[in-house]
């Protein structure tokens, strides 16, 4: 199962639960707001996390996760691209909210690695490394269930910024164009800030 909860510090964000049905396991991606607002809906429904999964090192997609990390006995996932975003508020963009947030601990993910549960190892997300927006920014996709958590890369209205420190148009739209479109065209695409979209309907609209 697949369940969204907006959470709001600076800006709103789309954090993700990706929950295995069977065991109620599964993984958090991108928390980025709200620890206790994230942790209660955790306990709430009574599901375990195994791993927190970042798409990229923006504050707003990783404020909560150090404090939940603690609080679930649960791996933060990091691409090693983006490694310096975790420690460098002026690099995630916190420095200018005011708040500084860094993540102190944290492993790697990588490029077509599938993340497995250990509760339910069919149960996986596949990582696609989509660089652009950050230079560690990731894809995780799940064919199982025809969706994939595309962060900040694009949104329901077209691409990601690349406005950022480590910013890059060219990676970006090769990104899109080569590794998130090229998903079959059924897969509802979950950003960091915008309603969900098919591939199908973004290609529509971006390629037109």
């Amino acid at each position: 199962m697949i369940r969204e909860l907006q959470v709001q510090g600076v800006f709103a964000e789309n954090t993700y639960f990706y929950i295995d049905d069977l065991t109620k396991a599964g993984f958090l991606i991108d928390p980025g707001a709200q620890a206790g607002l994230i942790y209660d809906t955790i306990v709430r429904n009574g599901w375990k996390i195994e791993k927190i999964l970042l798409t990229h090192g923006h504050f707003d997609h990783m404020g909560a996760a150090e404090l939940l990390r603690e609080k679930l006995v649960a791996p933060i996932y990091v691409y090693p691209e983006d490694a310096a975003y975790l420690t460098d508020p002026g690099l995630n963009l916190s420095a200018q909210s005011g708040a500084p947030v860094t993540v102190a601990h944290y492993e790697y993910l990588s490029d077509g690695e599938l993340i497995r549960l250990k509760e339910n190892n069919s149960f996986t997300l596949r990582v696609i490394h989509t660089p652009g927006h950050t230079p560690g920014s990731v894809t995780f996709y799940t064919e199982r269930d025809h969706a994939a958590f595309v962060g900040d890369t694009l949104y329901q209205h077209g691409p990601g910024l690349t406005n950022f420190p480590g910013g890059n148009l060219r990676e970006l739209e090769d990104s899109i164009v080569n590794k998130i479109l090229t998903l079959p065209g059924d897969t509802v695409l979950l950003s960091g800030h915008s309603s969900p979209i098919t591939v199908d309907a973004e290609r529509r609209l971006l390629l037109r």
